[in-house]
Parts: C-alpha cells; sequence; structure tokens
C-alpha cells in the first residue's frame, strides 16, 4: 500500500474520532468519496492500526445508528422553511 494511502487512512480516523464526523463530513472535508472514507476505515486501517480502526469504526457505528433521526429532523427543518415562506 502506498504510503500516503496510509497516513491519509490514519488521518481520516482521527478526525472521524476527535470530531465525531459522519462519513458524508469526512469526505468533504478531505475531498474524497464516501466510499473511500469507509474503506480506508473499514479494511486498510485494519491492517495499518487496528485499535484506531476499531475507535473509528465505532463512532462511524453511532453515526449510522442516528443517521434516520438527523434524516428526520432535516426534512422537518426543510417543511418548517417551506411553510414559513408561504406564510410571507
Amino acid at each position: 500500500m502506498k504510503d500516503y494511502i496510509e497516513e491519509r487512512a490514519v488521518e481520516i480516523a482521527n478526525y472521524i474520532i476527535e470530531t465525531k464526523a459522519t462519513v458524508r463530513q469526512t469526505a468533504k472535508k478531505f475531498g474524497i468519496s464516501k466510499s473511500t472514507v469507509h474503506k480506508d476505515v473499514t479494511e486498510r486501517l485494519l491492517v495499518i492500526n487496528p485499535p484506531l480502526a476499531r475507535q473509528a469504526r465505532s463512532v462511524l457505528d453511532v453515526n449510522k445508528s442516528e443517521r434516520h433521526i438527523r434524516g428526520g429532523l432535516a426534512t422537518r427543518e426543510k417543511y418548517r422553511h417551506i411553510r414559513d415562506e408561504k406564510c410571507l
């Protein structure tokens, strides 16, 4: 594996752990795809640094379990915004 890929995987994991970021937020921050973030954390990092991989994975698992709540809140806010515009 290339050195820069290993460095990126570690950097991504540290970012996720420190900020509790989602895969989408992490991908946007690093300018890479969501699938690359996922592969770096779940596959590549297991080979490089298994304890760090477990920590990052636990944050991603929490985010995954909460995503339906965030989606519902975003939808509610969207329709609240539309309703407020109609009242003006």
